[in-house]
């Protein structure tokens, strides 16, 4: 708490919260929403007279500001804004009422600017608080998503039906790209054991292919590859998966020239679904390393490793 709230605004606060309100449900209604902490409000005496209600709770948040300065900097504020008494104005000596509101509320305005410093640091560490929250539900949602698609993977290494087996990764694979927001396209689908597909990534298009055959895939199958690639637009890259890897010659002869493709395997989709590498940071590192090398094979061990 780099500030303590001065007792003149603590006052006014006070004297504000008495005459914005005429009924007690009314002003309890009020205190319900804007404090986080109703266990406040269970502590007060509601049968007593209204400004002794009001001097309770404030005096407690007051007494406590270590704990509750940003609710009373929010309640500062909140009542400072308001400018509607009509609820004042339809009371017997309703124009009197509303004019002490009005007096009592433009009062606390002209103390809660000094703290302007003090409401903006707690409005950025709201919004700090709300996005940790998303952040950590959003976590959450990922790590239970790549839970169930990792079970479904380890079912799939024991499987001897190559063309079961192949439309099962693609639910998988369609799965993972969603969850990390690529975008995979309707165009995913399955040919043998042979995957076609696109999504986007960091403002660029890639056309997918995946393969899970038991030999390493070979220059010609990467060939191919690289020739679709090609008649597609500059920005597009190609993004080859084999669950068994690729050949040396394959490898070496696709990183001489123009570097249309990044090679990814099965381990690489293993530590993806094991969380110990995100797919986004995965492909970004890839495609850095191909651009700063020409290297398109960094392997998730090199990666980790720090290559």
């Amino acid at each position: 708490m780099s500030k303590v709230i001065a007792p003149a605004a603590i006052n006014a606060l006070k004297e504000a919260l008495t005459y914005i309100y005429w009924y007690k449900p009314d002003l309890r209604a009020f205190l319900i929403q804007a404090l986080e902490d109703n266990s406040i409000l269970s502590q007060v005496n509601w049968d007593a007279y209204k400004r002794a209600i009001v001097t309770q709770v404030i005096d407690t948040l007051a007494r406590t500001q270590d704990r509750h300065q940003a609710t009373l900097l929010r309640l500062m504020v909140e009542v400072s804004r308001m400018d509607d008494f009509s609820h004042l104005a339809r009371l017997e000596d309703g124009k009197s009422k509303v004019q002490r509101a009005e007096e009592a509320v433009a009062a606390l305005r002209k103390l809660v600017t000094p703290y302007d410093d003090l409401i903006e640091e707690e409005r950025a560490a709201q919004k700090r608080r709300q996005q940790v929250r998303r952040d950590s539900l959003k976590l959450q949602g990922v790590k239970q998503a790549l839970e169930k698609l990792r079970g479904e993977y380890y079912q799939l290494l024991g499987s001897d039906n190559p063309q079961g087996r192949g439309y099962k990764l693609e639910k998988i694979l369609r799965e993972l790209f969603d969850l990390f927001d690529l975008d995979p396209k309707a165009s995913f689908r399955v040919v043998g054991e042979q995957i076609d597909g696109a999504f986007t990534f960091d403002n660029t298009d890639y056309l997918f292919e995946g393969k899970w055959e038991k030999s390493p895939v070979d220059i010609g199958d990467l060939d191919g590859f690289s020739t679709k690639v090609s008649r597609k637009l500059d920005n597009t890259l190609g993004l080859f998966l084999s669950i068994n890897g690729f050949s040396e010659q394959a490898i070496i002869a696709h990183t001489k020239g123009k570097l249309l493709v990044i090679l990814m395997d099965g381990a690489d989709l293993m530590g993806v679904l094991d969380e110990r590498i995100d797919l986004p940071q995965l492909l970004l590192r890839k495609r850095r390393y191909a651009s700063q090398t020409g290297n398109i094979y960094l392997t998730l061990t090199d990666m980790l490793l720090g290559a």
